[in-house]
């Protein structure tokens, strides 16, 4: 999840379809230096899908992230969660590196063991950042579970460490890409997929890198239960307006506010400071959710 200071500075360049902030390698969402590397960050699919059906041998095929990982500061407590072992039992893999997601195919099964059982409802948060939020929800819904999916090794250790503070047996954490994990998974397995604030990527020739699109959103939909949720949240206009364009128009989700409409932030999405200040500023943030058919 990302959250920046200055909540849609650049609206009206995104809106336009041109920004004087270039979007580069090092750099996501430009407005939060504690969240640089939180949005978006698990993603990634082909950029050309006809390119599946074609010979693969002796041929490239590029892959688009809707991600930028990035080697950021970790503090000791991060650091600490992610070597101790009172910790590890939050660690569905190894987490650090590229995160390998060999043998992850039910992730109900991870809390066979737990309070809850594996037949709880089960949310997944895609880019979860630093975990403040994420965290925040799990230890609101103890009855539910948890799972986060991130790349970001301090944000990884950061989220172990919380939830090892506060006892929460309703939490898992997987270091790795969300779509290739969400194909490995069976269908109809998830109860809610959650994506905030993921990167926006305004420029125009990064819109292929936006998570929400048809190819992903098959994916998404395809391992969401019958009425399931997909949620998300933004603080970019474009983009919400993008989202809306794209998900009213993909076959079997629902606009939970009928079409062409956002939703009221609902409760048990946790307002993070930076989104208070954006919009104590008057800034905007869109929320949409939408229900599997």
């Amino acid at each position: 999840m990302s959250q920046h200071p200055d909540i849609n500075d650049n609206i009206n360049g995104a809106n336009n379809n041109s920004t004087t902030d270039e979007q580069n390698p090092n750099s996501t969402n430009p407005m939060n230096p504690e969240a640089q590397a939180a949005t978006d960050t698990a993603t990634s699919i082909d950029a050309d899908a006809s390119s599946q059906n074609e010979p693969t041998e002796g041929k490239h095929i590029r892959i688009v992230n809707t991600f930028m990982k990035r080697r950021t500061h970790m503090n000791k407590n991060a650091e600490l969660a992610l070597t101790a072992p009172e910790f590890a039992h939050y660690l569905v893999n190894n987490s650090f590196g590229d995160g390998n997601l060999d043998g992850i195919n039910d992730l109900r099964v991870l809390f066979a063991h737990s309070p809850n059982g594996s037949d709880a409802p089960l949310t997944v948060e895609i880019g979860f950042g630093l975990g403040d939020s994420f965290i925040e929800m799990a230890a609101a819904e103890p009855t539910r579970n948890f799972v986060g999916v991130e790349v970001h090794e301090p944000g990884i250790g950061k989220c172990a460490y919380m939830a090892g503070t506060q006892g929460l047996t309703n939490v898992k954490i997987i270091n790795g890409d969300a779509i290739q994990l969400l194909k490995q998974l069976p269908e109809n397995h998830i109860d809610r997929i959650q994506l905030y604030f993921p990167d926006p990527w305004q420029k125009k020739r990064h819109y292929k890198r936006r998570f929400v699109s048809p190819e992903r959103m098959a994916i998404v939909t395809r391992s969401l239960k019958q009425g399931g949720w997909f949620h998300t949240a933004t603080d970019w206009e474009h983009y919400a307006f993008w989202m809306v364009e794209v998900l009213d128009g993909f076959a079997g989700l629902t606009n939970q506010a009928g079409a062409g409409n956002f939703t009221d932030r609902p409760d048990f999405r946790p307002m993070t400071k930076f989104e208070r200040r954006g919009l104590e500023r008057g800034h905007g943030v869109w929320d949409l959710i939408y229900i599997k058919d």
